[in-house]
């Protein structure tokens, strides 16, 4: 069964998307992210142009991360201080991430921008957590004392930095310049990449700022679902990229996913979660490294360059 998509402007298998917005949700569920790293990759390698990929997937990122943060609400599992100034910087990079991504778009750049892009992220961030998923797992395979971590509380000197505030839920008196730069990235990467961030900011706030783990979800999930919604609306309204009938697939599909994933995820140990979870990010970046190095199937094409009025 094919729908044509207006914005994408081609048609496609209702059941091919419905099976792809399922297989991700099921991934976001067992992982606790939201799946935007994993779904506009496969939009592009779909044929879907790149630019409609990523405005669109944060439609489907919005729809799954507002009921993480329903679930943080009723349980009380969410620091509404450090998620507002999270929120605060969120906005200015998704403002920033827009207008790089038109900016890029203009030049006729955009499809190398985020390749190299997801290939660059992914390589560092899944490369750092396989070693340490390693190094845990075969430290407690030769039965060796794991490596201890600070405790929640406990911080590194940068921390300290002018600008000191406390979050009491969290347990943090740190300056919030590291937090709001941080902020800043995972907005301006989130509206450029059609990514949530959650596989950056939850080991961000774990391993960094040393955030309580019952904390870290539902805070992360708060300032995704508002940077990303404010991303969204900016890229229907700049650039007209956002395809309501591909949303409406993936957001249906992606929400029976997760059920089944969160289940799945209960009886995952952390040292297998962050493994799988590495060997995912860089299969994807493998798979974006490969276009670069590749012949495509057609080197030569013709596009009608934008320009300002």
């Amino acid at each position: 069964m094919q729908i044509y998509l207006p914005i994408a402007e081609m048609p496609v298998s209702v059941l091919l998307i419905l099976g792809m917005g399922a297989a991700v949700g099921f991934i976001s569920g067992l992982f606790g992210i939201g799946g935007g790293f994993l779904m506009t990759p496969l939009l592009i390698f779909l044929g879907i142009p790149p630019a409609v990929a990523v405005a669109t997937q944060s439609a489907q990122i919005v729809a799954s991360s507002t009921t993480s943060v329903l679930g943080a609400l009723r349980r009380n599992a969410l620091d509404h201080k450090l998620g507002a100034i999270l929120v605060a910087g969120g906005f200015v990079g998704s403002a920033l991430g827009v207008w790089f991504f038109a900016a890029a778009r203009r030049a006729g750049q955009l499809d190398l921008v985020i390749v190299i892009s997801y290939v660059t992220l992914f390589t560092i961030v899944g490369s750092l957590m396989l070693k340490e998923s390693i190094r845990e797992f075969w430290s407690r395979r030769k039965g060796g004392a794991v490596r201890l971590r600070r405790q929640a509380g406990e911080h590194a000197p940068y921390l300290g930095w002018p600008l000191r505030m406390r979050f009491y839920r969290s347990k943090l008196y740190v300056s919030i310049i590291p937090i709001i730069g941080l902020s800043l990235f995972i907005g301006f990467a989130g509206a450029l990449l059609g990514i949530g961030g959650g596989f950056i900011v939850v080991p961000a706030l774990l391993y960094v700022f040393r955030v309580p783990t019952n904390v870290v979800v539902g805070t992360s999930q708060f300032q995704i679902v508002c940077t990303t919604l404010v991303a969204l609306i900016l890229h229907a309204v700049t650039n007209q990229a956002v395809d309501m009938v591909l949303a409406i697939l993936l957001i249906v599909g992606g929400v029976f996913g997760a059920q089944f994933g969160a289940r799945m995820g209960r009886h995952l140990r952390a040292e297998l979660f962050r493994f799988l979870l590495a060997i995912l990010l860089l299969a994807v970046g493998l798979r974006f490294g490969l276009e670069l190095v590749l012949e495509p199937d057609e080197p030569f094409s013709i596009t009608t360059q934008e320009t300002r009025t």
